[in-house]
């Protein structure tokens, strides 16, 4: 099960797709000029390595200045927490019972264990020990996401709280 992505990174994913798509583009025409230039030479037209390798050097200078990011749309510090990341990924109303479900089934402990329950989110699983706190954000993603639903591209964590609480488990 692969976790829905937010409409920000379906963005940024098809941003650095249409990159890759300029980047090749701009090798194959270089290639197939240099192909054609050796047919060419072999018909008796001599293309000189100069001039191949200048346009070898040219696309590479090309792909070179393409900026692959918006240098203003981010930060490249890593997200360090649990907390940034649903900062980040969340809507305000989201995030706010996202953090009162950690808060109540760990009390914002990465290693916290009940029984076979593990980490932020008191999962039934061992894959959760010692996972960094973005593998966990996501594995709950996606686990609130197929349980719960979803509310405008992301998990509803309002729903998991509400279940939470009905259950009496908190």
């Amino acid at each position: 099960m692969f976790p829905v992505l937010s409409s920000k990174v379906q963005d940024s994913i098809q941003q650095i797709q249409n990159k890759i798509k300029a980047l090749t583009w701009a090798f194959s025409l270089v290639f197939d000029t240099c192909g054609t230039l050796t047919a060419r030479a072999r018909k008796g037209l001599r293309a000189s390595r100069s001039r191949i390798a200048r346009s070898v050097a040219i696309a590479i200078g090309i792909s070179l200045s393409i900026p692959m990011a918006d240098a203003d749309s981010g930060s490249i510090d890593a997200i360090q927490s649990l907390k940034q990341i649903a900062d980040y990924q969340l809507t305000e109303v989201q995030e706010a019972c996202h953090n009162e479900i950690v808060f109540r089934e760990s009390s914002w402990k990465a290693d916290a264990r009940n029984g076979s329950h593990n980490g932020y989110y008191q999962g039934r699983t061992t894959y959760l020990i010692g996972k960094p706190d973005d593998v966990q954000f996501y594995w709950y993603w996606s686990y609130v996401s197929s349980r719960y639903g979803i509310d405008n591209d992301m998990p509803n964590y309002c729903n998991a709280l509400n279940h939470l609480k009905r259950k009496g488990w908190q």
